[in-house]
């Protein structure tokens, strides 16, 4: 799911025990700790996952193919389906029952995981947040229904649910190298995803009368079998998202006639359900560089109007895939266009009401091609015939198909609030194809294998749609705030999805900003990319583990990254290099202290980020690099001119700052010998705890400037404190630490001697006061305002 700015979401759980242990062997000791190897931590390597990192030669995994029909009652909202479900033990072992989840249960007031956090009498309330407080543990009505449960032969079969999760038994017991096909009946309730929250349901437009259905998480559907866990079994919250089992789907959805469908994998049979010019559309879009509608604006208003009594029934086919997923409504624009991937198309299409069509039929498609390209040439080609985006006023994904974000005002002006919010969001979800779709981690396990994984891919896209575009996860400095928080309130990143207190930062921003300064930083781009590109290819269609992820990157680059693995994703301690002295010596010295000098600094354009960070700079100065926005000039908008400066933008603030310097004269010998050359020693201190490399600045004082990158491994006999001596043949002006604000420095402030540009203060993990729905326009916004539009 999802994309966090803020560190306001908190669960009031205890952590004690949740988190894998930085386990030291030397405690006490100021060095020999922080580079220890992983090898204690780490689980044993088997035939199944090797030393490497890679899948064993005894590797398996299970599968379970589905064979869905469902209705969709819009008059009841209600859903009613029945499945055959064909499950195939690939593992060595004999099964005696089965797991499936019933996620659906977690709208069910009395059927749910039950996992509570503390809470207070509010000085002020909703009727909806005092209805569920004033609960008096009645049925509500919510969460599935099963009314058959059978064999292939119709014979009943013993099952057991357990609020989300329901166990059903083997008749006989399922060996190894057997199938076994049983059939579910059931329906529910839908939920109005809006009032209630949740990852599937409806939502309801008043103005019109219409419903805008997202059906996801709504099957009974197989739990994960591994060989490192066995049942992955744990109850559905809410939050912690699911761990599936790879399959075959086809699924026949019934619904209004006049609604149009989209669902994971391919529709075979649009000649059924289209009208004669929609599928000409379709055919077109099948070849086209550009978004083609193929239910245009004017016919979704005219269905709005005219509500159906009659149904259709789509058929989608979807092979190789952990789940299904699908949308209804007859509010629906369509557009589609087609992205060349490895030689072959994959068809990229966007569905969505008119409340977005300002915002979606210019990028949402767009968007869709954009990433499956650049994910596709970071990781392995998108192995997938479509890839979906449609807007629902939220932020989920699921195979080929995902819920996003984006309204415009009535007039069909936007904020670049807005704007850039659905970018992101749909670049996300759309990129959770790879993560952990395809790359199939355990979210409810591990949640940043997921979420922060594709975090960091999501922020290298973002970096490729348009060099100014704002990112707010990935860049170093983005994470500050966070790491420099208590440490009560932070936990490893290597703690389960349940009991992290800021979910956000911890699980999306905090993996994506490590991995970034991984590649950007320490290991550079070619050996990361390299590396994280076997991971990929390695565990595409599998279930890795962080051990996986961990070795794979070790192994394919030849970097011991034990130190880091350590630092980053099992502790919380924080980078805060400091600059403690400069020793400053020369032959020629006049015996004069420079005076210090006031210096001003700049504030940037709005929602352009106001640091050019390192990634930023990179991306520009490589040739072979052509961004979305320069290769299809349709992308842009009046917001690209406005933070070019082609438009109107703000004027800039000037604040200043003072610096002074210290300095050390040689001996009349040592000035003989080395007459003109300039001597520098620089101590520094790790007042943070985290290990990462000193990257120092010297700015001449001719104005030229040198930067020293020193590897992390300076501190390996000393964890607290090291220092470098330098030689230079010019006389340095000031040195700065960390100049590109690479490490995540919690404190700049003794980053500096001699003088520096007072750095511009940015507050991150806030987002936007609540809206009528997610990722609309609130207020006036410069689009309005400006004749250049």
């Amino acid at each position: 799911m999802k994309r966090f700015y803020t560190s306001l979401l908190v669960a009031a759980v205890s952590i004690q025990g949740t988190f894998a242990q930085n386990i030291m062997n030397n405690p006490e000791s100021n060095h020999g700790n922080k580079f220890e190897q992983l090898g204690t931590i780490l689980p044993t390597s088997n035939e199944q996952r090797t030393a490497s990192g890679a899948p064993g030669v005894k590797y398996w995994q299970q599968r379970a193919d589905y064979d869905i029909k469902c209705s969709l009652d819009e008059k009841k909202l209600t859903l009613t389906g029945n499945e055959t479900i064909t499950y195939f033990n690939n593992s060595p072992d004999v099964l005696t029952y089965i797991w499936l989840q019933l996620d659906e249960n977690e709208h069910s007031n009395t059927k749910n995981a039950n996992y509570q956090s503390a809470s207070k009498m509010p000085a002020s309330s909703t009727v909806q947040t005092l209805d569920k407080s004033a609960d008096n543990g009645a049925d509500n009505g919510y969460g599935v229904n099963v009314i058959g449960l059978t064999d292939a032969l119709g014979k009943n079969l013993k099952y057991t649910i357990n609020k989300t999760m329901m166990r059903v038994e083997m008749p006989v017991p399922l060996k190894s190298g057997q199938q076994f096909v049983f059939k579910v009946n059931w329906n529910y309730k839908i939920g109005d995803r809006i009032a209630q929250g949740g990852r599937g349901g409806y939502e309801f437009f008043p103005e019109d009368g219409n419903h805008l259905f997202t059906m996801a998480q709504w099957y009974p559907r197989l739990c994960v079998y591994s060989d490192f866990q066995g049942w992955q079994n744990h109850q559905f919250t809410g939050r912690g998202e699911f761990a599936l089992t790879f399959g075959n789907f086809k699924v026949q959805i019934t619904a209004p006639a006049d609604h149009v469908v989209g669902g994971t994998g391919e529709c075979i049979n649009y000649s059924a359900v289209l009208s004669p010019a929609q599928l000409a559309r379709w055919q077109k879009a099948k070849v086209a560089t550009a978004p083609v509608e193929i239910v245009t604006l004017a016919e979704a208003k005219v269905a709005e109007t005219k509500k159906s009594t009659q149904t259709k029934t789509w058929v989608f086919q979807a092979n190789n895939v952990r789940d299904f997923a699908w949308t209804s409504s007859r509010k629906f624009v369509w557009d589609a266009m087609a992205q060349p991937i490895s030689g072959k198309n994959v068809m990229c299409m966007s569905f969505y009401g008119k409340e977005a069509y300002g915002l979606y039929s210019k990028f949402s498609t767009r968007a869709v091609a954009h990433t499956v390209k650049t994910y596709s040439d970071f990781t392995f080609p998108y192995p997938y015939p479509v890839a979906q985006s449609v807007e629902a006023a939220n932020g989920m994904e699921y195979p080929m198909i995902c819920f996003n974000y984006g309204r415009t005002e009535k007039d069909g002006t936007y904020s670049e609030t807005s704007k850039n919010g659905m970018l992101g969001v749909i670049i996300h979800e759309v990129g959770h194809n790879f993560f952990p779709m395809i790359v199939n981690s355990d979210e409810r396990q591990w949640t940043w294998m997921d979420e922060g994984l594709n975090s960091f891919v999501e922020y290298l896209t973002e970096e490729l749609w348009d060099n100014k575009f704002p990112s707010k996860k990935g860049p170093a400095y983005t994470i500050i705030d966070y790491m420099k928080l208590p440490k009560d309130q932070l936990e490893p990143v290597m703690t389960n999805s349940e009991n992290i207190v800021r979910f956000g930062p911890n699980a999306y921003s905090k993996p994506a900003t490590a991995l970034n300064i991984l590649r950007e930083t320490i290991m550079g781009r070619e050996l990361f990319d390299y590396a994280f590109k076997e991971y990929a290819r390695r565990w595409a269609f599998k279930h890795p583990t962080p051990a996986d992820l961990f070795r794979t990157m070790e192994d394919a680059s030849g970097e011991d990254l034990d130190w880091f693995w350590r630092g980053w994703f099992y502790g919380t301690d924080a980078c805060d290099i400091a600059l403690d002295s400069v020793k400053f010596a020369r032959p020629d010295f006049d015996g004069k202290i420079p005076a210090t000098r006031m210096v001003n600094a700049r504030m940037d354009k709005p929602a352009v980020n106001a640091f050019e960070d390192i990634s930023k700079k990179l991306n520009r100065e490589d040739k072979r690099i052509v961004f979305y926005t320069d290769k299809d000039q349709n992308a842009r908008d009046f917001y690209w001119k406005y933070d070019r400066g082609l438009a109107k933008a703000d004027s800039t603030n000037l604040g200043k700052q003072e610096f002074g310097r210290q300095i050390e004269l040689l001996s009349t010998e040592e000035q003989a010998k080395y007459a003109g050359k300039y001597f520098y020693e620089l101590s520094f201190s790790n007042k943070g705890g985290l290990i990462m490399p000193i990257i120092v600045e010297f700015t001449y004082k001719d104005g030229t400037k040198k930067v020293d990158k020193i590897p992390a491994q300076i501190w390996r006999l000393n964890e607290l404190k090291t220092s470098k001596f330098y030689v230079e043949d010019k006389e340095v002006a000031s040195i700065q630490i960390d100049p590109m604000r690479e490490t995540a420095d919690i404190d700049e402030s003794n980053n500096t001697w001699g003088i520096k540009e007072k750095a511009s203060k940015f507050q991150i993990f806030k987002q936007k006061g609540a809206t009528a729905a997610r990722g609309q326009s609130v207020g006036t916004n410069p689009m309005q305002r400006s004749l250049d539009k």
